[in-house]
């Protein structure tokens, strides 16, 4: 279970604060998704997709997920608020889910709202992910993202590796992704690559 206070020092001074999401952040984490999907994919998904995506589905999906999320083994889901308390970004993480891989934990999601990108607010929240998946005790992560995600290259400034790659079936179509990989998390923040705040 995730402390309800979980907010490392360092996380104080950030103009973003990071917490473990709650039931009543679902319609904003929806918010969030369904914007960061539409902004990012126009033009590589099918536009019937992004026009299908629905908000209410995506809060029913956030909040089994958050419900859940108490669990040692399960996915815990961290939001990332503005100076106003608004949520503008959410990540989840926990075991990896290919249990073929050397990597043993996996980040699942990472979105920030279109608004507020390019202001360093992803990286603080991969940090944030990185030293929650090190509290519970996974020393390696690996994120799948789709090959022609123009923010892929975000995940090597970060310093992940391009560890692998695979073909999916999504909505109707094969789509390739892309694995980035960290060794070593407690590596990765003291590296100051991704950094806490």
């Amino acid at each position: 279970m995730i402390p309800t206070d979980f907010s490392p020092p360092c996380w104080r001074s950030a103009i973003a604060r990071i917490r473990p999401a709650k039931e009543g952040d679902v319609q904003a984490i929806a918010d969030v998704y369904v914007e960061t999907w539409r902004s990012t994919y126009a033009g590589i998904l099918p536009d019937k997709v992004l026009i299908e995506m629905s908000p209410e589905r995506q809060m029913v999906m956030w909040a089994r997920a958050i419900r859940h999320a108490d669990g040692p083994a399960e996915e815990k889901i961290l939001v990332l608020e503005d100076d106003q308390a608004k949520v503008i970004g959410v990540g989840s993480a926990g075991f990896n889910r290919d249990r073929t891989s050397t990597y043993d934990g996996e980040v699942y999601t990472l979105y920030v709202h279109p608004d507020h990108q390019n202001q360093g607010h992803g990286e603080h929240l991969l940090a944030g992910l990185f030293d929650l998946m090190v509290a519970q005790g996974y020393n390696a992560a690996v994120i799948w993202v789709l090959s022609l995600n123009p923010s892929r290259f975000f995940y090597e400034v970060m310093g992940g590796k391009r560890v692998g790659e695979r073909e999916e079936k999504l909505w109707g179509a094969i789509l390739s992704e892309n694995a980035y990989g960290w060794e070593d998390l407690e590596a990765a923040l003291d590296s100051g690559r991704p950094r806490l705040g």
